[in-house]
């Protein structure tokens, strides 16, 4: 049994050196699993600056928004949730992002707008975009005894099918084609009156082709398309050493959480600092893993983890504490302490996850970048604090350290 123990305490320092080292050096050319696969911020490395204008003269104030809320929708697909979206100059769409390593593939995802439009052959617009209410990838045939080929299904709103009905009507025998952003992509001849406001792009499109266009439309199209006015490059908005000045004050909490924890609690918090040690690890190989953008609000995110982290350990050593005190023996009071600290920090852990969660859902840039180590943290930090701390304890325990006074010292009543 004791021979066990040391061998398990051995093996969770050498996991912890293991997943130390993974997360300095990472895995391959991008990094993976390391702090240099870590995407940083505008604040902390800088990035790209695009400005959008519409091709449209006098756009309402809803149709803006409506560009500015597509964007947005493809920057968070694209995980570049610190990049920030607004008006400039009257109807002037800027786009900041984050950490961009091929600006002109940014460029043709976001301007890409999915102005879909239906037309006749004497080039009338008959339907557009916003007359369709779905889009799907889909396998479709041409016609009899042809092979079916991937396509996108769509599906009209009540106005666009009506639509469609007269279009189709009208044009019988002849071609309607569909046009993406100025680009014929379908010419199908009319067979028959459509009325139940389902048709087929097709097409030959592959797999992903046909589901990235039938994405593009779901997404929103607009009754105008964009036009790119410039794409420059921006540097960190906080200076070259606003990242050494957050990691610094990350590391100088940890160290002082450490010592204290030691003091304290002794063999206890040597525990603690163990389980924080692999917390730490843990949350930056997730964050290269996630594609986490990570700026100085997700910097305080990480740092408020590490200090919920060790207050559930309090929680649960002050517990222990109760325990001995009453007499009980170390192993039972082990369990015990565990046990009763469990509900409280079950509690306090998922009510900030909830309001990690409403800051995500709510808000945009730095806000959303806060949010999402903030959540990562909570979830790694009660992992450590409730499993790997009691791990570690209860093989120090099963070594051969089964003093209480080694790991939680009893105050003595006055």
């Amino acid at each position: 049994m004791k021979g066990r123990s040391i061998f398990l305490l051995a093996l969770t320092i050498a996991v912890t050196a293991g997943l130390a080292a993974l997360s300095y050096f990472g895995v391959g050319a991008g990094k993976l699993f390391g702090v240099g696969g870590i995407r940083q911020g505008l604040d902390l490395k800088g990035g790209i600056t695009m400005v959008y204008a519409p091709r449209k003269d006098n756009p309402t104030s809803q149709e803006m928004g409506a560009a500015m809320s597509l964007i947005r929708r493809r920057l968070d697909a694209k995980n570049y949730t610190e990049a920030e979206v607004g008006l400039q100059s009257g109807n002037q769409i800027r786009v900041d992002i984050p950490g961009v390593d091929d600006p002109e593939t940014a460029v043709q995802e976001l301007g890409k707008t999915a102005l879909l439009t239906f037309k006749n052959e004497a080039g009338d617009t008959l339907l557009t975009g916003s007359d369709v209410a779905d889009a799907q990838r889909a396998l479709t045939s041409q016609g009899a005894g042809t092979a079916s080929q991937y396509g996108v299904s769509l599906e009209f709103n009540s106005e666009g099918a009506q639509k469609f009905a007269d279009a189709t009507s009208a044009n019988l025998q002849k071609t309607i084609s569909i046009f993406l952003d100025d680009e014929m992509i379908s010419n199908p001849t009319v067979q028959s009156v459509i009325t139940d406001g389902h048709a087929s792009i097709t097409g030959t499109f592959t797999a992903q082709e046909a589901e990235d266009l039938a994405r593009s439309i779901r997404e929103g199209s607009l009754p105008f398309a964009l036009d790119v006015l410039s794409v420059n490059n921006v540097g960190a908005k906080l200076g070259s050493n606003a990242l050494n000045t957050g990691v610094l004050a990350g590391a100088i909490t940890l160290g002082l959480i450490l010592i204290f924890m030691i003091i304290i609690y002794r063999t206890s918090g040597l525990a603690a600092d163990l389980a924080l040690a692999i917390y730490t690890v843990a949350v930056l190989i997730l964050l290269s893993l996630f594609k986490v953008t990570l700026t100085l609000p997700g910097i305080a995110g990480i740092i408020l983890s590490i200090g919920m982290a060790v207050d559930a350990n309090i929680i649960i050593f002050e517990r222990m504490r109760e325990e001995i005190s009453t007499g009980h023996t170390l192993r039972a009071s082990v369990d015990a302490g565990f046990k009763r600290a469990f509900p409280a920090i079950l509690d306090s852990n998922v009510t900030t996850l909830i309001a990690a969660g409403v800051l995500f859902w709510l808000g945009t840039g730095p806000v959303k970048g806060f949010a999402q180590t903030l959540a990562i943290g909570i979830v790694v930090s009660m992992l450590t604090a409730l499993a790997v701390t009691r791990f570690i304890i209860k093989n120090l325990v099963g070594a051969g350290l089964n003093a209480p006074k080694f790991f939680i010292p009893v105050k003595k009543e006055a």
